[in-house]
C-alpha cells in the first residue's frame, strides 16, 4: 500500500509553480459565490438629528469664521451643516426645524441622509431671518419647544439646538422657564455660535435687506415684569429660585443691542435640561459632536453575499499583477553608492 506524506515545502513549490491557476480557480469560486441568495448581518452605527437652527437678528453677527474669514453666525453654522451632512454614516436621518419668538417649527422632518442629500442641502441654504414672523429671541423656551418637537417624532431623534444664546428681551436671573418633562428624556446638543465680545446686531427688513444697526433705545434693556417673564402659552411653567443660578443668564441691562455668545447661559441650560454642549469652532469639531457615541443608534444591516464577494475576487485577480509591479519597482530602485575613502587614508 503506498503511503502518501504531506511535505509542506514541496506542497508550497507546487503551489507557487501553478500560482495563476489557484488564483483563477478561487476567483472563480468567489464569483460563484455571489449567485448564492445568503447574506451577512452586521451591526452599523446611525445617528438621527433634528436640527434647530436660531433665525433671529443675532445670528447675523458676523463675529465667526468660515474657512478663516469673519462671516454671520447663521452663515457658519449652514456651512458646518453642509459639511457634517457628508460625513453622517448612510441610513443616519436628519431634519431642520427654525427657532424664533418662543418656539421651534419643524421645517423638514427627518429623511435618510444619503437618498436625501440635495434636498436636504437645498432647505437649509434657504433657513433664514426671512422665515422669522416676530422679532424676539426667548431661548430657553424655543429649546424646550424643540425638545417636546423632536419627543413626539416617531423615530425620536436627538436634538441639535444652534444659537448664540441671546435672550430678547433679557431674562430675569431669578424667574426662567422650567423644562416640563425629564432632563435627559429627549437626547440633545446645544451648539454655541459666535463670539463672547459683545458686537451691534444687524438690522434687516422682512425681505432680509441690511438697514443699519438696532440702537439702544430700540431693544429692551430689562426684563420688563418685576417678577420675570410670564409663560408664553397657557399651562407653562416657570421655575422661581430664590437665590437665583449659579452661573449668569447673559443679561446685560444697558447694552442689550449689543450681542456676544452667551456660552456660560447655554452651558446652564445644557445642564438643566440634561444635553451636552458644544462650540462651534468649524465643520469637522461639529461632525465629530454629531456622530459622539451617546447619539449612535446600532441597527442590524444585511449585507448580500455578492457585495462582499465580488470584491474579493477582485482583489485576487489584481494581486499578483501588484506583486510583479511591486518587484520590478523595487528592482529598479537606484542602490545608494558607497562613500570614497577619506583622503589620506590606507587601504588594508
Amino acid at each position: 500500500m503506498r503511503r502518501w506524506v504531506l511535505q509542506p515545502g514541496r506542497a508550497w513549490a507546487w503551489l507557487r509553480q501553478r500560482q495563476e491557476a489557484a488564483l483563477l480557480a478561487l476567483a472563480a469560486l468567489l464569483l460563484l459565490g455571489c449567485l448564492l441568495p445568503g447574506h451577512l448581518t452586521l451591526q452599523r452605527a446611525r445617528f438621527d438629528h433634528v436640527v434647530v437652527l436660531d433665525i433671529t437678528q443675532s445670528m447675523n453677527v458676523p463675529d465667526a469664521l468660515i474657512d478663516g474669514r469673519p462671516a454671520p453666525r447663521i452663515d457658519a453654522a449652514k456651512h458646518a451643516l453642509r459639511e457634517v451632512l457628508l460625513d453622517l454614516p448612510c441610513g443616519s436621518k436628519l431634519g431642520w426645524g427654525i427657532f424664533t419668538e418662543y418656539r421651534t417649527l419643524l421645517v423638514l422632518a427627518p429623511v435618510e441622509v444619503c437618498e436625501n442629500l440635495g434636498e436636504l442641502r437645498a432647505t437649509l441654504a434657504n433657513l433664514d431671518g426671512r422665515m422669522a414672523w416676530i422679532n424676539g429671541s426667548e431661548v430657553a423656551k424655543g429649546l424646550h419647544s424643540g425638545l417636546a418637537v423632536a419627543k413626539q417624532l416617531e423615530d425620536k431623534p436627538s436634538l441639535v439646538f444652534i444659537t448664540d444664546g441671546h435672550e430678547s428681551p433679557p431674562l430675569h436671573p431669578r424667574h426662567r422657564p422650567k423644562l416640563n418633562g425629564e432632563p435627559g428624556e429627549v437626547p440633545g446638543l446645544i451648539v454655541g455660535v459666535g463670539q463672547a465680545q459683545p458686537s451691534p446686531i444687524p438690522k434687516r427688513d422682512p425681505q432680509g435687506r441690511p438697514i443699519g444697526v438696532w440702537g439702544a433705545d430700540e431693544v429692551l434693556q430689562a426684563d420688563p415684569r418685576s417678577r420675570g417673564r410670564s409663560g408664553s402659552v397657557a399651562g407653562e411653567g416657570m421655575a422661581d429660585d430664590a437665590a437665583g443660578p449659579s452661573v449668569s443668564v447673559g443679561a446685560t441691562p444697558g447694552t442689550e443691542h449689543l450681542s456676544g455668545l452667551r456660552e456660560p447661559y447655554l452651558r446652564l441650560l445644557a445642564q438643566e435640561d440634561g444635553l451636552q454642549y458644544h462650540h462651534l469652532d468649524g465643520p469637522r469639531g461639529l461632525s465629530e459632536a454629531l456622530r459622539a457615541p451617546q447619539f449612535q443608534r446600532p441597527v442590524p444591516v444585511k449585507l448580500p453575499l455578492r457585495d462582499v464577494l465580488a470584491p474579493l475576487a477582485l482583489v485576487v485577480l489584481v494581486l499578483p499583477y501588484g506583486w510583479q509591479l511591486w518587484r520590478r519597482w523595487r528592482g529598479r530602485r537606484p542602490r545608494p553608492r558607497p562613500a570614497p575613502p577619506a583622503a589620506g587614508a590606507r587601504g588594508a
